[in-house]
């Protein structure tokens, strides 16, 4: 793997204060959240919101993980954080249990910053935020503590592509690497599927927004953006399409992961189109497209299965384990 050249953007932004008043400008969604394109409006200092956040951060996991694309991973694997929460109700989620169900462990902005902080000195190459905007302002506020301490892993925002572009101008200056879904390119899929009634509507503005940011992904750099199709069988997901806009609107430089993974799982399976995994022939049919428009930089998945996908670091493990066991 190469060498990063350049710090992470955010080092720039704290130095400037300009860290500090994006969180304050953040933290007033607390009182009256619109934070996501649902824009609930939950006081989440008495309630949770529709995604399932409220007043504190809450998380399932945070670990070295192997599996995310290879220049975000490398050898060392990324700090991957798994928050829970989601403003979507995707059928078929494999992470429902702390995506939708509320499945977690709420911490402090201490706590995360002391994670954040544990995940560098493992050796992680970079900072995996999974489903990051619920928790956003209080991410963003450990991050801000982690700073003084030494905290500089260049900041990756893994997310569903369904974002308000209000949220997302303010982390133009803080964010270094868009990993983001295109995961339907029809609002009645979106709706049929993830229970969002504007998913492609709202998407395609994030995706621009978070394009004139970053640009294309550029590992030297560790900066920018990285779109991830996961193909769905019988079209669902409109794969072809998403390639369209982005040759169109983006550019044929932005790396593509597109993947093969669907499982049919909980509500899917029953599902008269999603209730199979996706042939061999829907697959070579994605990527035959998209070769033929040009695409070069990215990955495809294959039938290999890596043997480790993830470590846990110890320091958090025992962290996190000691808030889950019950009180006597």
């Amino acid at each position: 793997m190469s060498k990063v050249k350049n710090s992470p953007i955010y080092l720039q932004a704290y130095e400037a204060g300009f860290l500090e008043d994006v969180i304050e400008e953040l933290k007033k969604h607390l009182k009256s959240c619109r934070l996501c394109p649902i824009e609930c409006g939950i006081n989440r200092d008495e309630n949770r919101g529709v995604c399932g956040a409220g007043r504190k951060i809450k998380l399932t996991n945070a670990i070295l993980h192997f599996g995310e694309e290879p220049p975000l991973s490398g050898s060392e694997g990324t700090g991957a954080v798994f928050f829970s929460g989601c403003s979507m109700r995707c059928i078929y989620c494999q992470n429902m249990g702390f995506s939708q169900r509320g499945i977690g462990i709420e911490i402090e902005v201490k706590d995360l910053s002391f994670i954040f902080l544990e995940l560098q000195k493992a050796g992680a190459r970079t900072l995996d935020l999974v489903t990051p905007t619920p928790h956003l302002p209080l991410i963003l506020e450990a991050l801000h503590e982690s700073i003084p301490e030494g905290f500089n892993l260049p900041l990756v925002y893994n997310t569903s592509g369904y974002e308000k572009v209000e949220t997302l101008e303010l982390l133009k200056g803080i964010v270094d690497v868009y990993l983001v879904d295109i995961r339907y390119t029809d609002d009645e899929m979106g709706l049929r599927y993830s229970k969002v009634p504007d998913y492609w509507s709202v998407t395609q503005k994030a995706l621009r927004e978070m394009f004139d940011q970053v640009g294309p992904f550029d590992e030297n750099e560790m900066k920018g953006m990285i779109i991830r199709l996961l193909v769905l069988p019988n079209g669902v997901s409109g794969t072809l399409k998403a390639l369209d806009f982005i040759a169109k609107e983006l550019s044929i430089e932005v790396p593509i992961a597109i993947m093969s993974q669907y499982i049919p799982l909980f509500k899917a399976r029953e599902d008269p189109l999603l209730g199979r995994k996706i042939t061999q022939e829907e697959y070579e049919k994605v990527l035959d497209y998209a070769d033929s428009l040009g695409f070069e930089n990215g990955w495809y998945q294959t039938d290999e299965v890596e043997r480790v996908s993830a470590k846990a670091v110890p320091s958090i493990y025992r962290f996190l384990t000691s808030l889950s066991r019950p009180s006597r």
